[in-house]
């Protein structure tokens, strides 16, 4: 079992709102990487844990304190206004972001230290409100530089 470093990059989320990283699951969860929403794009950083071998199973298992559902469709959630804290907000949403991660982009990341898995998802829905709920359309994980 390795870690594999991943990272989320949130691409013009609306100005305003609270945005973190969901650690845990359940009743027993906290917000980490907690980032108020400027104009800029906000960057989540993260470390799971691949379970498997390419040889024998088809598709990786991702384990750790982010990784959330079952092992044929994991995903981790970005927390949203009062989900992420920020009491004053009028949002409570959760992004649902899929960790639809293969044993080929594992294995490219493996030979370069230095880079990562990471994926683009647009913050702002078509009427200026917080995307919310499963990514979709979900463009998926790609190589790049851990710096």
């Amino acid at each position: 079992m390795h870690e594999l470093q991943l990272r989320i990059v949130l691409v013009n989320p609306p100005a305003g709102i609270d945005f973190g990283l969901q650690q845990g699951s359940g009743h027993t969860y906290e917000t980490i990487q907690t980032q108020r929403s400027t104009t800029q794009d906000l960057v989540f950083s993260f470390t799971v844990r691949v379970k498997g071998d390419a040889v024998t199973d088809p598709a990786p298992t991702l384990l750790g304190h982010f990784v959330q559902g079952p092992p044929s469709s994991r995903f981790v959630y970005l927390d949203i206004g009062t989900a992420a804290g920020q009491a004053d907000s009028v949002w409570s949403r959760r992004l649902k972001i899929p960790l639809t991660i293969t044993w080929p982009l594992i294995e490219q990341v493996s030979m370069h230290p230095k880079q990562l898995l990471e994926t683009l998802v647009v913050g702002t829905n078509k009427d200026g409100t917080p995307t919310c709920g499963t990514v979709k359309p979900f463009a998926g994980w790609r190589v790049g530089n851990g710096h």
